[in-house]
């Protein structure tokens, strides 16, 4: 039974609480507003790119349509089960990990999960502005020497890739100072909106090949248990891409009239919507064999190949729209929690946001994210580093504390507060969070520099969950983390 707890003596200590951190005092957004959210997420250039790289793996479109429908129903379980708490409380991800971390303790989840969305908001701004710069070429072409690196580059990109992931930096922080509101009529819009150009563009296609596709696009074959193991591989990999947003989620659950329709939207979001998606993506890759002589998985340089001024000025804008969606929503406004959790009074949710912006140039993501190989390999780190955390927060909310929370205590820095802990941290939930990390992350490292059981990288985000909910569950329990519970007034 969930049952939430306020204690009306208690007053919010101004280390932890600012307006942006504090529970909601109204909770306003329905069904359609979390499945437009999902959309936003899954409709990106990077969802498509993620998508398509299972091909290299040497996966029929069968075989990786499976995989991607499997991965997503395993997301929208973990999205249902980390929507909860943040629903029941109004409060934002790094608020609820006060239960688990404590209250100065849960600066250690919030500083992982701000750090892990600075390098996607500049990863998905760079992809953006891939396809801003595809607009820009096709009406005034003498710009192409500027979008050489090698004429005119600096530090791996070109001067035109600098200026479009400018113009697209400064658009996203535009949107994001607007505030919540603004974002979420955004989103409403964003999804659907991609939605209509990649269908256009697999019809397109597809009467371009006179409906005739081979739907075995990998340059290689498997056979036996070598393609169930990939195919598990693969599933897991879809897993990691989503764990980020999937993390976070409370972010965007708190806003929920009820936790009924926020399972409502992640319905509709994740595994109604992927099934359209998956075809979608499988579809347009099949038909650009047949039309264009090579299997092309990016949709810019799908749409790039097509002899349409017209088509293409739709495709990029619909795709920078698309992608600006899943970077406002995914690594703007988590790193803004995250990092306001911090020093809520010093740190505003708009400053929060905007140091995660500066971050994301700094890390140049155009160096890392270009191949297929960087793709598992980025994805394999990022999720050994969110399992644990995951892991950590469910097994005390569900187990140790049977969903049972004390709101206020959630604000308040006296010793004999619920999630005081030893001086505001939880050392169970500390030493839980470096054991699992060391071991996921060993997953991906170790068999890389032994290049052997290089499989064992793609379930990092598995991993580091399961054994970061087996340790804390076990020591919580003989620590007594939450055997005594305050009675509200």
């Amino acid at each position: 039974m969930t049952e939430t707890l306020t204690v009306p003596e208690r007053g919010y200590d101004p280390r932890l609480t600012n307006e942006d951190l504090a529970p909601l005092r109204q909770q306003t957004w329905s069904s359609y507003n979390i499945f437009a959210f999902w959309m936003s997420d899954v409709h990106s250039v990077g969802g498509y790119l993620t998508a398509g790289s299972l091909f290299a793996l040497g996966l029929t479109s069968w075989q990786v349509f499976v995989c991607l429908i499997a991965g997503i129903c395993i997301v929208q379980f973990f999205a249902n089960l980390i929507a909860k708490p943040s629903q029941l409380t109004g409060v934002p991800y790094p608020v609820v990990s006060r239960v688990s971390f404590g209250v100065r303790g849960a600066n250690i989840p919030a500083i992982i999960r701000g750090l892990i969305a600075v390098a996607w908001y500049g990863v998905q701004t760079f992809l953006a502005a891939a396809s801003l710069n595809i607009v820009f070429l096709k009406l005034w072409p003498g710009l192409a020497p500027w979008a050489d690196v090698d004429q005119h580059g600096f530090l791996g990109l070109s001067t035109l890739g600098y200026a479009g992931f400018a113009i697209l930096w400064v658009a996203q922080a535009a949107l994001f100072w607007r505030g919540m509101d603004s974002i979420r009529k955004f989103i409403d819009f964003a999804g659907p909106a991609v939605y209509v150009t990649m269908l256009a563009l697999c019809v397109y296609l597809l009467f371009k090949a006179d409906f005739k596709i081979d739907l075995n696009l990998a340059d290689h074959h498997l056979s036996g248990w070598t393609t169930v193991g990939t195919m598990f591989g693969a599933i897991a990999l879809v897993v990691s891409y989503f764990s980020g947003p999937m993390l976070n989620f409370g972010d965007f659950s708190r806003y929920g009239k009820s936790f009924a329709a926020v399972k409502k939207g992640n319905l509709w979001g994740l595994p109604l919507n992927f099934v359209f998606f998956s075809l979608l993506t499988v579809l347009t890759a099949a038909a650009t064999v047949p039309v264009f002589g090579e299997l092309i998985t990016d949709p810019i340089q799908t749409v790039q190949r097509i002899d349409s001024t017209f088509a293409i000025l739709l495709g990029a804008s619909t795709f920078v729209t698309a992608t600006v969606g899943i970077n406002i929503v995914a690594n703007f406004i988590s790193p803004a929690f995250d990092f306001s959790n911090v020093s809520p009074q010093r740190i505003s949710w708009r400053m929060g946001g905007m140091i995660a912006a500066v971050g994301s140039v700094l890390l140049t993501p155009w160096n890392w994210y270009n191949n297929d190989t960087a793709i598992h390999y980025t994805l394999g780190i990022l999720g050994a580093l969110i399992g644990p955390l995951f892991g950590i927060l469910i097994a005390d909310f569900y187990l140790i504390r049977k969903q049972r929370l004390v709101v206020d205590d959630l604000f308040t820095m006296a010793e004999d507060g619920e999630y005081y802990y030893s001086k505001g941290y939880n050392p169970v939930a500390v030493y839980s969070v470096i054991a699992a990390g060391l071991i996921a992350v060993g997953s991906v490292l170790v068999p890389r520099w032994l290049d052997a059981a290089l499989w064992v990288s793609d379930y990092s985000w598995f991993i580091g969950c399961g054994v970061g909910f087996g340790i804390y569950t076990l020591l919580a329990k003989r620590a007594g983390v939450g055997a005594v519970e305050r009675v509200p007034a």
